[in-house]
């Protein structure tokens, strides 16, 4: 079930209200941003979002060289959810350069490239390179791709693998690094900070978690990779706890992701210590959901009179005792009385 808020609620004046966040040196004016490989490369939903009021937009996946991905069928649904299995499908560094940065670099919304490879040397070369492109505001390492020198591996499943990496990475770059961290692993925390010494300057989490689906008349899987990555409602009370664990590890920004299908979601990720929250799989259900995610964090704001979204951040209580009495409104908003 998704709970709404609606954003005519906004009253007073809403431009008094701040939404504005920094988030490793990327300063954007909200704290939502588009999930890589679910919002294409912008251009895509540019007739049906304005892109200049999102917070952030992270482009499908890059490499060096272009990549076919997988073959079909590569999604499917699921009861709270979806599997993929696209294979991290893209025309590589050079085709995006010419082909889709020149409509990003019209936008006023930071850029963030999400960047993969299978060796080290693949993320170090694409980091030098979009080094000195215009209008990238920072770098997406996404370490949960399979480590061909380490019989296949993760990155983001050791922590000595994800420190190597990602400090590879920093040596190459001075523009902010976001480490995007895979679920599969025993202990979030410990990946977390390998990657904070290693010199990210924030971490996002959770990518997807590996899954798969039967299809029971003829006993074959869904998917024809057989396995895929499951994203969605489904996994959010992982993505939270996870979350609040990194958030309590570093001291770097985390970034939330994992089943935000709107504002109440988000706000979920905001108070156990997110500093922004990507939104992935509710953009294939609704396009616009990132904007009435935006709308529903400023009525928010402004129903509870919290001036500036950081009071938000990290305000989980845990301590026994009587909770703050509440007010439910029909639009789905909960304020203190």
């Amino acid at each position: 079930m998704m709970c709404n808020l609606n954003p005519q609620s906004a009253i007073h004046n809403p431009q008094s209200y701040n939404l504005a966040v920094e988030v490793g040196g990327i300063f954007m004016k909200n704290p939502v941003m588009t999930a890589s490989g679910t919002f294409g490369y912008g251009q895509e939903l540019a007739s049906l979002v304005d892109l200049n009021r999102l917070g952030g937009i992270i482009v499908k996946g890059l490499s060096l060289k272009p990549s076919a991905g997988n073959p079909p069928p590569r999604t499917v649904e699921t009861c709270g959810g979806m599997l993929n299995a696209i294979g991290l499908e893209n025309p590589g560094l050079e085709a995006f350069v010419q082909e889709k940065l020149p409509f990003l670099q019209t936008l006023e919304t930071p850029i963030v490239l999400n960047i993969y490879g299978h060796e080290t040397k693949a993320y170090v070369e694409l980091a030098e390179r979009i080094q000195d492109l215009e209008g990238i505001a920072g770098i997406e390492v996404n370490i949960s791709c399979p480590n061909v020198k380490a019989g296949g591996i993760a990155f983001g499943t050791d922590p000595k693998m994800a420190f190597e990496v990602v400090k590879a990475v920093r040596e190459k770059t001075g523009l902010p690094l976001i480490a995007k961290l895979s679920p599969n692993v025993a202990d979030i925390k410990a990946i977390a900070r390998s990657v904070e010494e290693a010199g990210a300057d924030a971490v996002s989490l959770i990518n997807t978690i590996t899954g798969m689906a039967v299809d029971v008349a003829t006993r074959r899987p869904k998917l024809a990779n057989i396995t895929g990555g499951l994203s969605g409602p489904a996994i959010k009370p992982i993505a939270l706890r996870m979350v609040w664990e990194a958030a309590q590890a570093v001291r770097i920004p985390v970034i939330g992701i994992g089943g935000i299908m709107d504002a109440l979601d988000a706000l979920e990720f905001l108070i156990v210590g997110a500093r922004a929250v990507q939104v992935g799989t509710a953009n294939f259900v609704n396009p616009r959901a990132t904007l009435e995610i935006v709308e529903g964090l400023r009525s928010y704001l402004v129903k509870n009179n919290i001036t500036d979204i950081s009071n938000i951040i990290g305000s989980l209580r845990t301590e026994q005792g009587a909770s703050p009495q509440v007010e439910y409104w029909s639009d789905g908003f909960a304020g203190k009385k």
